[in-house]
């Protein structure tokens, strides 16, 4: 009998395949390699020291993984928007969310498979606990991390179903996007809201520069935009009385206005973006409406946000006079200083507007709306990705489509660490009696001005001696200036001067005043010891600087 006769002794042979004639430190490298193999290239174990069909298919699997991944990279190098719409398209992330959970299981099976090949049986006794520790942590790793990646996008994809519109996408006007943010308390008990903070988020769609426009809530006479079906009722303005502030808007046309508005779900809503709109002299082309204790909630989902604060502000207790605004004794102070705030605390912050004027209180908020942006940066959003996005399912409504979901995250990501010019209409860019008697036309040019300086393209530099421009680039490191009521144009011309209050400030070249003119240090018992005295003046002295703030 020829040689070429006998039957083959190879696989007998073969440590890889035939573990059990190998020495003891051969099969302990064996079993390492196999567990390194199903880690890094899962199906090749099985190829080498298995069921090859089932080798060959996981591998065919996971070199498809691989293709999808470097797509993937390629997408966001060459066109990140589109990779994001792909991620947040409601069909599209469900279909990778079943396929990572189908990885995860797969690649569970190949170590569980792998565990077999080993047959830790063989594995000298002092070696078995150590192989099995490395092939659990490379199960967590792989499988693990997929299946995880899964539940993110899953709660993620719920979040974006339950704030964001189906409706349909926006195009940018005169090559931007507005966006109006309004804040209030939104209570099962309430029909119709009244916004308590009212400001138009406005970028650039090619670079995401961007500017915040502050619309102060007790603004009369608002305009409504042209095609707007609240012009048939007020083609002069919203000029019914003292009682029609812009932010009344919202209850009125819930309560009696919805039949103007059919078929928009929230009509409120809609007609106060109408309002902004006309005030301002833009295109506004969707709102967001957030409720004060959903603002509370992202921000705790955030960490907290960190502020330098110019003077102490209040956090009030109930208000027991109506008429001349005054509330109890406070429930707590916010100290002026460097300060990290939790989400009821930033609430306050920026919601507080007792013994100051709704301006400082308007400059507050803008601060706290620019810490947020700041400090949400990729690792946290990585590290709170859940909270967050648990926290942001209260953002109450917005008209925003979630299939530009993807144009905006780019835009937003464009913006990071742009410099943000602001406007306020009222102080420290108007004088605080401008809400009362507002020269629209004025507004439109200021509007139009802030809006040039925060353009993609590089605007024309302004000529010595143009106030009125100087005063509307709002540039981080300088203060804001002031018309004064004497030398305003239109309805202001004439009217008595006003003091002005301190003027808030973007900058953070201010110093926190932390002690009394006499030099005593600033007290939480202190401020009370006035209130409790019914000395409401020392408290005004004492905290009229807190409208300044910058992020840190």
């Amino acid at each position: 009998m020829s040689n070429t006769d006998l039957p083959s002794q190879g696989p007998l042979t073969d440590p890889v395949r035939n573990p059990s004639s190998a020495a003891e430190p051969v099969r302990t490298k064996r079993a390492f390699l196999l567990i390194l193999l199903t880690l890094l290239v899962p199906g090749s174990a099985q190829i080498v020291a298995g069921d090859r069909k089932l080798g060959r298919i996981a591998l065919r699997v996971t070199l498809s993984a691989w293709l999808l991944v470097v797509l993937s990279l390629v997408l966001l190098f060459t066109n990140r928007t589109l990779l994001i719409n792909i991620i947040t398209n409601p069909v599209a992330s469900l279909l990778i969310v079943l396929v990572l959970a189908a990885l995860a299981v797969g690649w569970l099976v190949l170590f569980v498979n792998t565990l077999r090949l080993i047959r830790p049986v063989l594995l000298p006794t002092r070696m078995r606990p150590a192989v099995v520790v490395a092939l659990v942590l490379a199960m967590v790793v792989s499988s693990g991390s997929l299946g995880y990646a899964a539940y993110l996008l899953n709660v993620s994809r719920n979040a974006i179903g339950s704030i964001f519109a189906g409706g349909p996408a926006i195009d940018p006007v005169d090559g931007r996007y507005n966006f109006l943010m309004m804040g209030g308390d939104a209570g099962a008990d309430r029909t119709g809201r009244r916004p308590d903070s009212l400001s138009v988020l406005s970028v650039d769609a090619k670079s995401g520069q961007t500017a915040i426009i502050s619309v102060p809530r007790n603004l009369q006479n608002a305009q409504f935009s042209e095609g707007s079906p609240m012009r048939k009722i007020y083609p002069e303005g919203y000029n019914c009385g003292d009682e029609c502030l812009i932010n009344a808007i919202n209850t009125e046309v819930t309560n009696e206005h919805k039949d103007l508005y059919p078929g928009v779900a929230d009509p409120g809503a809609q007609a106060t973006l109408e309002a902004v709109s006309g005030t301002l002299g833009i295109t506004v082309q969707a709102y967001v409406l957030v409720d004060m204790d959903g603002f509370a909630k992202l921000i705790d989902a955030m960490g907290g946000i960190r502020i330098k604060a110019g003077g102490w502000v209040p956090i009030s207790g109930d208000m027991i006079d109506e008429a001349n605004g005054i509330h109890g004794m406070p429930l707590g102070w916010i100290p002026a200083g460097d300060q990290k705030l939790d989400g009821y605390h930033a609430l306050w912050y920026g919601r507080s507007r007792e013994f100051v004027d709704d301006y400082a209180r308007i400059a507050r908020q803008q601060c706290v709306q620019q810490a947020m942006l700041k400090q949400l940066d990729p690792a946290t959003l990585l590290a709170k990705f859940e909270d967050i996005a648990n926290a942001g399912t209260k953002v109450v409504d917005s008209n925003v489509s979630a299939s530009q979901l993807g144009s905006f995250v780019d835009l937003a990501m464009k913006a990071k660490g742009q410099d943000i010019k602001r406007l306020t209409i009222g102080p420290p860019d108007f004088d605080a009696s401008f809400s009362t008697v507002p020269d629209f036309d004025q507004i439109h040019d200021r509007v139009k001005k802030l809006l040039a300086s925060a353009s993609s393209e590089s605007s024309p530099a302004a000529a010595p001696g143009d106030a009125a421009l100087e005063d509307t680039l709002v540039q981080p490191g300088s203060v804001p200036g002031r018309l004064s009521a004497a030398g305003a144009a239109g309805p202001l011309a004439g009217l008595p001067a006003t003091t002005p209050s301190p003027s808030p400030s973007s900058s953070s070249d201010f110093t926190p005043v932390t002690t009394t003119p006499e030099g005593e240090p600033i007290t939480e018992a202190m401020l009370n010891q006035f209130k409790r005295e019914g000395n409401e003046q020392a408290i005004r002295d004492l905290v009229a600087t807190n409208g300044q703030c910058a992020p840190l």
